[in-house]
């Protein structure tokens, strides 16, 4: 713990004790401050243990974040509170991120997001990592960066909270895709083209939907997007991987410890792309290889054989891949 940490430690209460939550928790314990890690089969009341807290951090699965966002609305809280969500997913039918459900759940609170390539697992074991937070409020931002900066994670501010939030959503799509990659045997070059591209259709789809495109070059965008395609921690990857290998989806997916958020995010994306009429060519061979409708090689051969362009989209007649 740093010295200038030492007269503000904080309350802080994580929801969700899953691996990410767990891992959060111990880096804000580290600092001193007074943490309290909550689930739903927490034998405390809710309301109980959020009493005094000056942060709430959400760590739960995209699922479930609606339902607790709602019973966390039946607790009193300080109106200083600040609100952290560390959900990297996208809402079904509403489209909405996890900030944005938190933020219309407590309109007056400052929403903070907490997203980097931050392997849960790597940060249980104290590796040194490096995480961005980003809100509108630069203090409420600053706070929390306080609060889990160390020696071993390194915490950047940003002022661009739907980029950031974006960043480590999107990127759970080409971690599947990558996965496919990796598990077709297919070679370093296919790999850096794959990543290479699915990054510029992340920035595609985050320009339309408000996002500023240097955020995604970095910690939360193409850092969060090297970690989770290369490494088999990754669960999104690993749908990927094994499903080149054979496998169902539904084997996949109940052989994970936990939840593989790419899944649910590449069909909510389908319907943001054809509302916002957005190319993601990408995404698409990704979700008909998880509906079963193509196998991991057709989907390989469908993005190879697209009609060439010019590699940017600011070029003249462009057709984007």
């Amino acid at each position: 713990m740093t010295n200038h940490q030492l007269p503000n430690l904080k309350s802080v209460v994580i929801l969700g004790a899953g691996a990410w939550g767990t891992a959060l928790a111990k880096l804000a314990t580290i600092n001193g401050h007074q943490v309290h890690l909550w689930s739903r089969s927490d034998s405390q009341p809710l309301e109980k243990v959020l009493e005094n807290a000056q942060i709430v951090l959400s760590a739960i699965s995209m699922k479930g974040v609606r339902d607790v966002a709602s019973m966390v609305q039946s607790c009193p809280l300080s109106s200083q509170t600040i609100f952290v969500t560390a959900t990297k997913g996208l809402e079904p039918h509403t489209t909405y991120t996890p900030s944005q459900i938190w933020q219309a759940a407590f309109p007056d609170h400052s929403v903070v997001v907490l997203s980097g390539p931050n392997l849960s697992q790597e940060i249980a074991q104290e590796l040194p990592a490096a995480t961005v937070v980003a809100s509108k409020n630069t203090n409420a931002a600053q706070t929390v960066q306080l609060v889990f900066s160390s020696s071993r994670f390194r915490v950047y501010t940003n002022p661009d909270p739907v980029g950031v939030e974006l960043g480590g959503t999107l990127k759970n799509v080409m971690a599947i895709a990558a996965g496919v990659c990796d598990g077709l045997h297919l070679g370093t070059n296919a790999k850096a083209a794959l990543v290479t591209r699915g990054l510029t259709e992340m920035v595609r789809i985050g320009n339309t939907l408000g996002a500023k495109t240097e955020t995604f070059y970095g910690l939360s965008g193409l850092g969060d997007l090297l970690a989770t395609c290369n490494s088999p921690l990754s669960r999104n990857y690993q749908v990927g991987y094994q499903l080149a290998n054979g496998k169902t989806l539904k084997g996949v997916l109940a052989s994970l410890p936990g939840t593989a958020e790419g899944v649910n995010t590449c069909r909510v994306l389908m319907e943001i792309a054809q509302q916002q009429g957005i190319a993601i060519p990408i995404t698409e061979q990704v979700y008909q290889l998880l509906e079963g409708e193509i196998t991991p090689r057709l989907a390989l051969d469908k993005l190879m054989l697209r009609d060439i362009k010019p590699e940017f989209d600011n070029f003249p007649t462009e057709q984007i891949w």
